[in-house]
């Protein structure tokens, strides 16, 4: 009787989350005491929630308790270690968690811990409570599962018998009586029978899924190879495209500094030539006025030799045969210029138009495909050519050039003529 006292005593020193003998025990504000590491380990489990509680009342506390020893408790552990009796009790005795089963013979408020759960009697046993089902004949022949709380699922709801048969015909289990009855003349078998031939399609279906699923990470690589070839293509083209661009606007610049250069050559030429009529006149004028103000001085004199004298000398020269005649011809201006190359402009954009469908044809066709995987340099270099299609009508943007052949008619006729051609010029 001692020794069953002295068990009793044991069992309130056992910590109720790892069921052995308080170690360093301490004691929360709602009275149950824990070993330390236990309830610590408990609240950090919530430490995200913010809100702590009791494992055996539920109790909660908020913020989180600070723990401190429980020193009378902890020397009576410490005692009752001193006694020699065992520190806990065994495995087959531990009492049962919140998340065990419970032993269905077990009497009191604290019910051993099930190991096993009988499919004949639907009940679940402790150890001690289990040896009688493997000592009486009668109770060998019951099957004994793994102790689960699900007893209840393995129950027909009509018969409260075993389901120990599937039925075919209507996909789902049923007892023995369940097949003399509602289920009359289905196609069944034995729950055993029916999870083999379910094994075997759940092992094709894995099969099935492994295989499919190499398949999908194979695309899946092939796919990122493309992807990241695309990008390089991409970048590429951009480059590529850049440049041509750079050059041709660079060629366009020359092209009108090369136009600027032959109109102020144009320029300087004609008006180097009119300055020399103007300066050709500008001596006539002076010499005409002259021989006008000799020929009024004379028609005004009064020395009738003098008169005569000076009219034979001055009457000699004719006007008409001294002096050159000046034609002033029409001028020709700069417009018809501007209106060229306004028309070279139209010309040009006709032409960039037309190549820009191209190119954004060639661009839409570009798209993600699955290339197989490449082994040779070859077949890699491949991927590096996916820019050549985008990039093929870019590149013959460069080679415009734009010649500015400027034509003078004779010096006869004084006229300008500039003539603007767009040339294409493959290299």
């Amino acid at each position: 009787m001692a020794q069953q006292g002295v068990l009793l005593d044991q069992d309130q020193f056992c910590c109720s989350v790892c069921l052995d003998l308080l170690k360093e025990p301490v004691a929360i504000p709602c009275g149950h005491s824990y070993c330390r590491s236990c309830i610590e380990g408990c609240w950090d489990q919530d430490v995200l929630k913010g809100v702590y509680s009791c494992p055996q009342c539920r109790q909660t506390f908020s913020p989180r308790p600070n723990l401190r020893k429980n020193n009378m408790l902890a020397e009576l552990v410490e005692k009752l270690k001193k006694t020699g009796l065992q520190a806990a009790p065994p495995p087959a005795l531990c009492c049962a968690g919140p998340r065990d089963v419970a032993c269905d013979f077990c009497t009191g408020t604290r019910k051993q811990k099930a190991l096993m759960s009988c499919l004949a009697c639907l009940a679940s046993y402790c150890e001690t409570h289990l040896q009688s089902h493997y000592e009486f004949p009668a109770l060998k022949k019951h099957k004994l599962v793994k102790a689960t709380a699900q007893l209840q699922e393995k129950i027909c709801s009509h018969h409260d018998k075993l389901l120990e048969v599937y039925c075919r015909t209507d996909q789902q289990c049923i007892c023995l009586l369940c097949v003399m009855d509602e289920h009359k003349g289905h196609d069944t078998v034995s729950a055993a029978a029916e999870r083999t031939e379910k094994q075997r399609q759940l092992g094709m279906s894995q099969q099935k899924v492994q295989q499919r699923s190499q398949e999908r990470e194979k695309e899946l690589k092939e796919l990122q190879q493309a992807v990241e070839c695309l990008k390089r293509s991409a970048q590429a083209a951009v480059e590529a495209s850049d440049q041509i661009f750079t050059e041709l606007i660079r060629s366009i610049e020359r092209r009108s500094s090369e136009v600027k250069e032959l109109i102020r050559a144009q320029e300087k030429a004609q008006v180097s030539e009119a300055e020399g009529v103007l300066e050709q006149l500008k001596q006539e004028i002076a010499e005409l006025r002259k021989r006008s103000t000799e020929l009024e001085q004379l028609s005004h004199t009064e020395d009738h030799i003098h008169f005569l004298q000076s009219y034979q000398s001055l009457s000699s020269i004719s006007v008409s045969s001294d002096l050159p005649s000046i034609v002033v011809r029409p001028l020709q201006y700069f417009g018809d210029v501007s209106k060229t190359v306004s028309e070279l402009r139209e010309k040009l954009e006709d032409f960039l138009k037309g190549e820009w469908t191209k190119i954004s044809t060639t661009v839409n066709i570009v798209d993600v495909v699955l290339p197989p995987e490449p082994k040779t340099r070859e077949q890699l270099l491949q991927c590096e050519s996916l820019y050549c299609e985008v990039t093929n009508s870019l590149f013959l943007l460069p080679l415009l050039t734009i010649p500015l052949e400027i034509y003078s008619n004779s010096r006869s006729n004084q006229r300008l003529g500039i003539y603007l051609t767009p040339h294409i010029s493959l290299v």
